[in-house]
């Protein structure tokens, strides 16, 4: 390549010849190349929408300047022919080259291209220009990845696992003589005849892709301790040079001795690298708080970093459908450092030995045992996937958190079941292959079972290639002096070596590995002066549940766990029934500010039972009010009805100045999704008895009965993405008095011009209605909320700023109109049009239908302030049945606001990319 910088324009001019060699048993009439920096040419390409399944805005409100694309000038055969080349609006991140005669085995051709990259900003994937320069990945055209008589085409989705050919590369780079450049490949010579520019030549063998770093300000520093020549720009202002040059030694003689010397002289390790893959929870915390100690956060950063580019420098796998080969190395090998360099190191660092901490379970995990921990929170969810599947399948928590971790975690696993080096040694044999020869994930497999004593089909059966889950439990447990016997039930059925340990005084006396096979199995060991038999007790089978992996031989009485109280959250803790409890503080008009405490059993990690019980004390009422609920979940782990939720949850709260009331609420979920987890789609149906009672009121004149109970059923189908917001809904409600059904449908659409519409459409009617007052009425302008599913501030105001509050509920007018209730049917129309950023016009039509009336044609507009859509927004009417409402008097009370106070509703806001 002979590539020319300008650093003003953001592109590279790049004249390219291509030796293609046809190394497979197949004719070739085809060449598939990459040109991933295409993927961000617009907001429609595979890249854009995974951008828009993960809530990432910054690409879709990019200006055209900071995106990326491939323009290609010319594309020439051997001949100097042109050849016909194809790249389709589906799949912009490859081309198609189509040969004039066919590539026989054995035979090469010459490409010679022609084009100029438009480089992207960084600010999408840490990767491209920033104001310093540019951080070139994946810039330039490659020969796809070929196997199985097939070129892989894949799409550029962010994940770092382009299948390249292996290659050979000559790079001529001209660029400013102001600007420096770091590369991993190999410097050739250096040409700085001209006064203004710079060509650098730089070249390297057998490899998969390079990095180029061109900088004003050169950041990258050469650290050479003998193995290789290490660059790295990773930040760490705290700790000197000399620190950081004896990490690096350290960490680069343990990859060089655990997993196989480097083949290339050179190796990036930058900090877009890191920020691309953190290591989660040390990237959580600012620095002033790190429990770690500066030279400590270094280690790990780098590290991790470093054995994620070494690995895919060197191993020709397909990173894409071989994902797990790449992670279960990495995490394996990071664990192994751990226990040489920091056995003693706690999750939670120096916090785990302050007395404040003393009593929580999560201050007591090593390091290491983290790792299971993060697999399983996904477990418990019901959202792990197969350590198998390909990378982009992945949900994005399980992509860059929990089946990395697992993936590591399964070959400690197997490491500590086969007990005899077997899988270290095999690591190394495999690394050594991908030196000499394209490889898959099972050449990995294959090298394991040859070298293991045992049958381990059943690691990659299960372990790898299902999302089955393990959990065990002594069934029958008996003991003499000497001796222990013990049964064992498989509660999943699924077949998976586990080791049993005898424990004294917290001291380890025997550990035996069983394979319980048979369910009827017996056991008998040596007990060792033990007092306790625990299974998993170090944790490294990832078990399901390790609340019942412990028999007492003191007593084979079954006794209880004792509670341990611990404020606001901790782990699980398998030797205790944890309450855990939190200071609470929630407010409505009537109650005033109430303060309470919140107790429940809400560990990090979900459990079948939770119970939430919250006793609070309302300051401006002078009583007791509060709320709890109590669930259980049931999962369906190959289903698409994945979950069903049995609920029951009662509130006791002021609903007018002199009245309280109190609901109940017993319920059934059934939640269903896709089988393909990374589809937004989610159903949910939902039944339920709601029943109140309400002390009467002097301030409530409507009629209504103070106590009454309604069964309501509901469908809900909703798929959520930034760009596209789709939900539908049908509600059936039966009481003595009434019968209704009702529908709603919203739509919203991100615009290419970053304009935002806004659309819902509700129905609903009643099928029978005895009742005399308008409390179970459909509302035009803000529902009863006889059901108390909302979190209304003032739920019994009519005037003044709580009765201001806004309800996208039911006829979702903002204005208020009169009538402003429909006893037979009610149809309405909101809508809402983004003129810039958070400001809109909005307007409503509607029609509704009271008994005895006839047929009321409502309208409103005005603009919306959408600040945080759903959580925080401001309505102010214009025009409407009423008139001109702007210049009508006491205006300020005609505007509507919408405000969400519940910290569990705002957390969602922040962690649907993730799941």
């Amino acid at each position: 390549m002979e590539v020319a910088v300008n650093l003003e324009l953001k592109t590279l001019n790049v004249k390219q010849d291509i030796t293609y060699y046809n190394t497979s048993n197949d004719t070739l009439v085809s060449i598939v190349l990459n040109d991933w920096n295409n993927a961000f040419s617009d907001k429609n390409t595979p890249l854009a929408r995974r951008f828009s399944d993960e809530f990432y805005r910054g690409f879709h409100l990019a200006k055209a300047a900071e995106r990326g694309n491939t323009t290609i000038l010319s594309l020439a055969d051997s001949n100097f022919m042109a050849l016909e080349w194809e790249r389709t609006d589906k799949n912009p991140d490859f081309i198609v080259v189509r040969l004039n005669q066919k590539l026989r085995p054995g035979e090469k051709i010459d490409l010679h291209i022609s084009y100029i990259s438009k480089i992207p900003s960084d600010k999408f994937t840490h990767y491209g220009f920033n104001e310093n320069g540019m951080i070139l990945k994946n810039w330039f055209l490659t020969p796809a990845r070929f196997e199985n008589h097939r070129f892989e085409k894949y799409n550029n989705f962010n994940l770092d696992d382009i299948a390249n050919a292996t290659s050979d590369f000559e790079v001529e780079i001209k660029i400013p003589n102001n600007y420096a450049i770091s590369t991993d490949l190999d410097s050739v010579s250096k040409d700085i005849s001209n006064s203004d520019y710079s060509s650098y030549f730089f070249s390297g063998n057998n490899r998969i892709d390079f990095n180029l770093i061109i900088e004003k300000q050169k950041n990258f520093k050469s650290y050479d301790n003998g193995i290789v020549e290490v660059l790295s720009d990773l930040k760490n202002k705290k700790i000197s040079e000399v620190q950081k040059a004896i990490i690096i030694d350290r960490v680069a003689m343990f990859a060089n001795n655990f997993i196989g010397s480097y083949p290339h002289k050179k190796i990036t390790v930058s900090q877009a690298d890191y920020e691309r893959n953190p290591f989660y929870g040390l990237n959580q915390l600012p620095s002033f708080i790190s429990p770690f100690s500066d030279e400590f956060m270094f280690e790990v950063t780098f590290f991790k970093t470093y054995l994620n580019n070494y690995l895919k420098n060197t191993l020709r796998l397909d990173p894409r459908k071989d994902n797990w080969v790449y992670d279960g190395i990495q995490i394996y090998a990071m664990m192994k450092y751990m226990e040489e360099n920091h056995l003693d190191e706690k999750m939670l660092g120096r916090l785990s030995k302050m007395k404040l901490f003393k009593s929580y379970n999560i201050t007591n995990l090593t390091f290491n045992e983290q790792y299971s921990y993060y697999y399983m929170l996904m477990a418990r969810k019901n959202l792990d996937q197969p350590l198998g599947d390909p990378k982009n399948t992945l949900i994005k928590f399980n992509e860059q958190i929990a089946s990395k971790y697992r993936a590591g975690l399964s070959l400690s696993y197997l490491d500590d079941y086969l007990n005899h080096n077997i899988v270290p040694e095999s690591v190394k044999q495999f690394y050594n292959l991908n030196k000499s020869q394209q490889t898959n994930r099972y050449d990995f497999e294959k090298i394991l079972t040859e070298n293991s004593p045992k049958n381990i089909d059943w690691f990659f059966k299960t372990i790898i290639d299902s999302r089955e889950i393990i959990d065990y439990k002594f069934t029958h447990v008996s003991r003499t002096a000497d001796s222990v016997q013990f049964s064992i039930k498989n509660k999943t059925n699924i077949y998976a070596p586990i080791p049993v340990y005898g424990i004294k005084k917290n001291e380890v006396v025997f550990k035996e590995w069983i394979e319980p096979k048979n369910p009827d199995s017996v056991y008998h060991f040596d007990r060792k002066n033990a007092d306790k038999l625990v299974i998993n007790y170090d944790n490294e089978v990832p078990e399901f549940n390790q609340r019942n992996n412990w028999k007492s031989l003191k007593s084979l009485v079954i006794t209880n766990r004792p509670i341990k109280f611990n404020f606001a959250k901790d782990l699980e803790d398998p030797y205790y029934n944890q309450i855990l409890y939190i200071p609470t503080l929630t407010y409505n008009y009537y109650d005033g500010i109430t303060p309470g405490i919140r107790f429940h059993n809400k560990t990090i990690l979900d459990k079948p039972f939770t119970f939430d019980i919250n006793p609070a004390y309302s300051i401006k009422a002078g009583t007791i009010s509060g709320s709890s609920a109590f669930s259980l979940n049931q999962f369906y782990r190959n289903s698409t009805l994945y979950n069903v939720r049995y609920s029951i949850s009662q509130n006791y709260f002021h609903y007018a100045p002199d009245a309280t009331y109190l609901r109940l609420n017993p319920m059934v979920q059934l939640r269903i999704r896709e089988e393909n987890f990374r589809d937004n789609r989610k159903q949910l149906i939902l039944f339920r008895q709601v029943i109140v009672n309400r002390e009467a009121s002097t301030f409530i004149t409507d009629n209504s009965k103070p106590n009454y109970s309604v069964f309501d059923a509901r469908y809900v189908n909703t798929k959520t993405e930034l760009v596209n917001h789709f939900n539908f809904m049908t509600d059936l409600q039966f009481s003595g008095g009434f019968g209704k059904a009702s529908a709603e449908v919203e739509y919203r659409r991100l615009f290419e011009n970053n304009r935002k519409l806004n659309l819902r459409l509700f129905a609903g009617s009643f099928i029978y209605n005895t009742t005399n007052s308008d409390y179970f009425s459909f509302g035009l302008d803000k529902p009863t909320d006889y059901l108390f599913d909302y979190n209304i501030l003032g739920r019994s105001e009519t005037t003044g700023l709580f009765s201001q509050q806004f309800v996208n509920s039911e006829g979702g007018f903002k204005s208020k109109l009169d009538p402003s209730f429909a006893n037979q049917w009610m149809t309405t129309l909101n809508g809402s049009y983004a003129l810039w950023d958070w400001v809109e016009v909005y307007g409503d039509v509607g029609f509704l239908k009271n008994k005895h009336q006839s047929i009321y044609f409502g309208y409103d507009s005005g603009v919306r302030l959408n600040l945080v859509p759903d959580y925080f927004e401001l309505y102010f009417p214009i025009y409407s049945n009423n008139g001109w409402e702007i210049s009508q008097p006491k205006y300020s009370e005609k505007i509507r606001f919408v405000i969400t106070l519940a910290p569990k509703a705002l957390v969602t806001l922040f962690t649907r990319k993730w799941f």
